[in-house]
């Protein structure tokens, strides 16, 4: 519940002497009983510890001669220090912190004239310093006041926050000042880290915690990148017209611009808009390296957000788990947004007992509950107790020619014949949606009957298709809908499913310099006659699957696999699911660079779709008496407009 202003009341000398000498008179079992269930706001945020040290990455990027120091702010209990009890730490590493900022608010850091900490964005310090925790907020390599250069999830990105991983374990070695300097010893804390973050912030965890750095227990990623290609590309197709390079230019300090063309060269020539996947690719694919992970993972991201898509759940997600990490996830319906902003209570009550169940071991039983919160509508949750749901199974649906021309069926068995589509890079997944029931030149599509009871979609699913395209270049989308009304949050407006409100509720202890008191919001709604539930996307050249795309032969056969991002949907009663193929989604994926008409083989083209209780499921959902399909308004949620530079960590 939100923290309101009131005066502390202390107990008197003579009841805290009577409450430790009954302390001493307790059985083992009233010992247990009595043991914390929560950590409480018992220490003096006024009060408490603000310092800056730089920590030694080892690395010298920006060539200067002299290897790089990061800067490091820390906010901590004083009373703790003084009573010799070490505590843990929750850190967020974020290029942020001067040059956009963060929150719903873009809160910088502030100092006083000594150079410490006024003002540390977010709620964290404010909420946790006084429940016993350090919160640490690190400048990454090359932006606010450190040194070295950014490479966009790289080595210099994640080593400049592993090193204060490091340091905080004392393995690395920190300064009380930028260049020169004393050394100063982590000698307050016990060692135990959690990191968190929203998007790039989120990012730097994940890549931290791939590298099963010691001392690093847990990682909360918020709306975060788990492989830097897909961030700018989906299986060859390009998201944006700009790559890594320019990214890093937008968050770097003109000082690291004017000695980091190196790195920047790197960058450059190391992602070429061609979509072929490079060692610079690899680096930055923490999927890959899940194996090494060893701290637990709180992942929260929203099912719409289109910057930093959920493609970068369903990989990741399913990597820990085949690695034995323990899990939490949280799924919204908004677009790029902090659960603060949408779920500000229970987020911060969750928060609060992850952090001090992972970070002070508290048995609180939170590793006991649901492993999933899924928003079903706008505020509106269930949980499951592992996500995927447990008898969910992937089921092939087989596209089909219907009883019109251009409006095809779809369902368990295989089809026959051909469909065909020219691509429209006009157009996009809601023009298509909208005129399913229409036959229309940029689009093939194939419906379900009305569904006879719900039907809960819950993973990733895979669209494999086998289609001639009539030129050198095309590429592919896929997408499954819901066909029905509904009211969801609407992801496409700037707030991306959010409203912010005048009034302010506060989180935490405050001060003159840094107020625990954020404006509230509340769910902006759409009504919409259909909800895009999953989307993929491809360039046919990427059909052998080598990560080089090669131009194609106009007139011959190709078969590609198309990986949509995972999701959590039920498709109610009455409604009906579609498939979609198509091919450039205006404002998702940038168009080939000719205009393709593309002639689907039904009989080899298929989706595997994973639903709860797998094809029994499905075969039930549709079949049984007629069910009359519910009046579809005339459109849904329409997706942004193309942007050219998009940025992960800010809202549109």
């Amino acid at each position: 519940m939100p923290i309101r202003t009131r005066p502390t009341t202390w107990r008197t000398l003579a009841t805290a002497a009577t409450a430790a000498l009954t302390a001493t008179l307790l059985t083992p079992a009233a010992a247990d009983a009595a043991a914390p269930r929560e950590s409480r706001p018992v220490h003096s945020y006024a009060d408490a510890i603000r310092e800056a040290v730089w920590v030694d990455t080892g690395l010298d990027e920006d060539l200067d001669g002299r290897t790089d120091r990061v800067a490091v702010d820390i906010v901590r209990p004083r009373e703790a220090g003084r009573a010799g009890r070490k505590v843990p730490v929750i850190m967020d590493a974020s290029p942020y912190y001067s040059c956009c900022g963060r929150g719903n608010e873009s809160q910088t850091k502030t100092y006083d004239g000594h150079g410490d900490i006024v003002r540390m964005p977010l709620f964290y310090d404010n909420y946790f310093v006084p429940r016993g925790y350090a919160v640490v907020g690190v400048d990454l390599a090359g932006t606010s006041r450190s040194d070295g250069c950014v490479d966009v999830g790289g080595r210099s990105d994640i080593r400049s926050a592993k090193a204060v991983v490091d340091w905080l374990n004392g393995r690395a070695t920190a300064y009380s000042s930028r260049t020169g300097g004393e050394r100063v010893r982590a000698d307050w804390t016990d060692g135990s880290t959690g990191m968190i973050g929203k998007s790039w912030d989120g990012t730097i965890a994940n890549g931290v915690a791939a590298t099963g750095v010691e001392g690093l227990k847990t990682i909360v990623p918020v709306a975060a990148i788990s492989s830097w290609y897909d961030y700018y590309f989906t299986q060859g197709a390009p998201l944006y017209d700009s790559g890594p390079d320019w990214l890093a230019r937008y968050v770097q300090t003109p000082e690291a611009r004017e000695h980091c063309t190196e790195v920047a060269r790197e960058l450059t020539d190391g992602a070429p808009r061609t979509g072929d996947r490079t060692p610079l690719w690899t680096e930055r694919d923490y999927v890959r390296a899940a194996k090494k992970v060893r701290a637990s993972v709180f992942l929260v991201h929203g099912m719409q957000d289109l910057n930093v898509r959920m493609q970068h759940v369903g990989p990741w997600w399913d990597a820990l788990g085949k690695n034995g990490v323990r899990r939490k996830i949280w799924l919204s319906q908004t677009g790029h947004v902090d659960p603060f902003d949408f779920r500000r209570a229970e987020w911060v009550r969750t928060l609060h007992r992850w952090f001090d169940h992972e970070l002070k071991g508290i048995d609180n039983g939170i590793d006991r509950e649901p492993v999933a919160d899924i928003e079903r509508a706008p505020d509106e949750w269930v949980t499951s107790t592992a996500w995927p749901p447990r008898g969910t199974h992937a089921v092939t649906l087989r596209p089909a020619h219907g009883a019109r021309d251009g409006v095809g069926t779809l369902g368990l068995r295989p089809g026959r014949g051909t469909a065909s589509f020219t691509d429209d890079p006009a157009l996009d997944e809601t023009d298509w949606a909208t005129r399913i029931d229409t036959p229309t030149p940029e689009k093939a599509g194939f419906v379900t009957r009305p569904l006879t009871r719900d039907l809960r979609l819950a993973g990733s699913s895979r669209v494999t298709v086998t289609v001639t395209p009539s030129t050198p270049t095309a590429h592919l989308s896929a997408v499954l809908v819901d066909l029905g009304p509904d009211t969801i949050r609407d992801y496409a407006d700037a707030g991306e499913g959010i409203v912010t409100l005048s009034e302010r509720t506060c989180w935490g202890a405050s001060t003159e310099g840094d107020s625990s008191c954020y404006r509230e919001t509340r769910a902006k709604t759409a009504d919409v006659g259909h909800t895009v539930v999953s989307r993929g996307w491809a360039d046919l050249g990427e059909h052998a699957g080598t990560g080089r795309g090669e131009p194609l032969v106009p007139g011959k056969r190709y078969t590609i696999g198309l990986d949509l991002a995972a999701a959590d949907h039920v498709v109610p009663r009455g409604h009906r699911l579609a498939l979609i193929v198509a091919g450039t989604d205006r404002g998702l994926i940038d168009p080939p660079a000719d205009t393709p008409t593309l002639t689907l083989d039904l009989a080899r083209t298929s989706a595997r779709v994973p639903f709860a209780g797998g094809a029994a499921a499905f075969a039930r959902a549709t079949s049984g008496p007629p069910v009359t399909a519910p009046h579809t308004a005339p459109d849904g949620v329409r997706p942004p407009a193309a942007t050219a530079h998009r940025v992960p960590g800010e809202t549109r």
